[in-house]
């Protein structure tokens, strides 16, 4: 018998709604179809690769786990979709960064959507050769692990036009995860790079299941309490905002006199303004000691002996692995990297500046610089907050693995963070679509 509608539960009787609206329902299933086309483009191997040696450098080395975990795999496999979006990633935090201090893109940003549109496509631009770069980077790096035979003759001392060749598919096959990504964006639901991110750390999970059933039953129960705990705490601060009052006044007609009113508003100043950068940036870095130690990890002497030094030290990417060290670097890298990150992004905003065109005031303070300085203050003030809560979620791992002694699970908690931001994104959207048509959607 068929539960009536009013009986379902609230999230059930929402995707209900989702599915019988046609324009909903067609954006949900193009969305669906691009993460198939994805997920199909992930297991597409570069040539010249020998599955064997790659399978050993894995074994070897934990840091390729790490990375593979945001390719969806796709590392793992060598595949055309190896590197996934991230040269896109870090072409567009270069370009943030660049921003405000050139001159040229600060006055594109100005200029409105025409000038984001410019600043666009400069990012696209960049972020091919950092493909490039990347992808080169990786690959002598997994040579190296593997005994330089992971892929034949990769390397511009051995083979100029194939290894150009290899690096040109990397890239295009970032630039076309990157032109899906925008497809989903435009005809899809979310945000189609993080969409893509998601499903691809998303697609590593199954994988896991085989790892934990090898555990205890008490360090796998330790593991879900852990998870349900992290997402509660992660919705809580992705969701966390000051809103500072905002009073501004506007003009009425009113018989044939123009009338002065007073408004009221806020600014929602977020709690974690740099979402998931800074743990991109501080992981990045920290692999970097580990990395650059294993290309002298067999050369005798005392270079052996630093190199194995680094390696035993920095190699944290996977699991509750790596010294106390590491996660404590780790820890502060995270809170200075939310710091900078969260300055660049406030000073891009030119909220003072906004406030006085459109002749707004926090009630109290004067406008101009001395609203700048007090919301400076204030954006200083909570981003403590978001810095230490993206730093415990950074060293999260190490606790866990010493409380359940459980090392399978793989997943960061990085990848973490973006799954929970990206659903919650997500469901507003939907959330959002639904609302335009008067149905009640499942986020209260």
């Amino acid at each position: 018998m068929t539960q009536p509608a009013a009986q379902r539960p609230r999230l059930l009787q929402a995707m209900v709604d989702a599915f019988r609206q046609k324009d909903v329902r067609q954006k949900l299933l193009f969305t669906l179809a691009m993460l198939i086309i994805f997920r199909f483009v992930a297991h597409v191997p570069i040539p010249n690769v020998n599955k064997t040696a790659l399978a050993d450098a894995f074994d070897q080395n934990s840091v390729l786990d790490f990375l593979s975990i945001f390719s969806g795999g796709a590392l793992q496999n060598l595949s055309i979709a190896a590197l996934g979006v991230y040269p896109y990633i870090t072409a567009s935090i270069i370009i943030q960064v660049l921003t405000p201090l050139l001159p040229k893109l600060r006055a594109l940003q100005e200029e409105g959507e025409a000038g984001r549109r410019r600043i666009q496509v400069y990012t696209h631009w960049l972020a091919v050769p950092m493909a490039m770069v990347q992808g080169y980077g990786q690959l002598v790096f997994i040579n190296n692990v593997g005994g330089a035979n992971v892929i034949d003759d990769f390397g511009f001392q051995n083979d100029v036009l194939g290894t150009f060749a290899t690096l040109f598919t990397l890239a295009a096959g970032t630039m076309f995860l990157v032109w899906i990504g925008e497809l989903i964006t435009e005809n899809g639901i979310g945000n189609g790079i993080s969409i893509l991110i998601f499903g691809g750390i998303v697609a590593t999970l199954p994988g896991q299941i085989p790892n934990l059933s090898t555990q205890s039953v008490i360090g796998v129960l330790l593991i879900v309490v852990f998870a349900i705990g992290l997402i509660a705490l992660t919705v809580l601060f992705q969701e966390a905002q000051r809103r500072v009052p905002v009073q501004y006044a506007r003009s009425a007609f009113r018989g044939g006199r123009m009338y002065r009113q007073q408004g009221q508003s806020h600014i929602p100043l977020r709690v974690n303004m740099a979402g998931m950068i800074p743990l991109i940036f501080a992981f990045s870095l920290m692999i970097l000691p580990a990395t650059v130690a294993s290309y002298f990890a067999n050369s005798g002497g005392w270079v052996e002996s630093v190199a194995d030094f680094f390696v035993n030290q920095f190699q944290g990417g996977r699991g509750g692995s790596g010294t106390g060290w590491y996660w404590a670097i780790l820890f502060v890298m995270v809170v200075a990297f939310t710091f900078f990150y969260t300055m660049v992004q406030y000073q891009q905003q030119q909220i003072g500046k906004t406030l006085q065109r459109q002749g707004a005031f926090i009630p109290g303070i004067r406008p101009g610089p001395p609203t700048e300085a007090y919301l400076m203050r204030v954006v200083t003030r909570i981003t403590w907050g978001g810095a230490f809560f993206l730093g415990f979620v950074a060293i999260l791992p190490f606790f866990i693995g010493v409380v359940t002694n459980v090392q399978a699970l793989t997943i960061s908690s990085a990848g973490f963070l973006i799954v929970v931001a990206v659903v919650l994104d997500t469901m507003k959207q939907l959330e959002a679509q639904l609302l335009m048509r008067n149905y009640e959607g499942f986020i209260r």
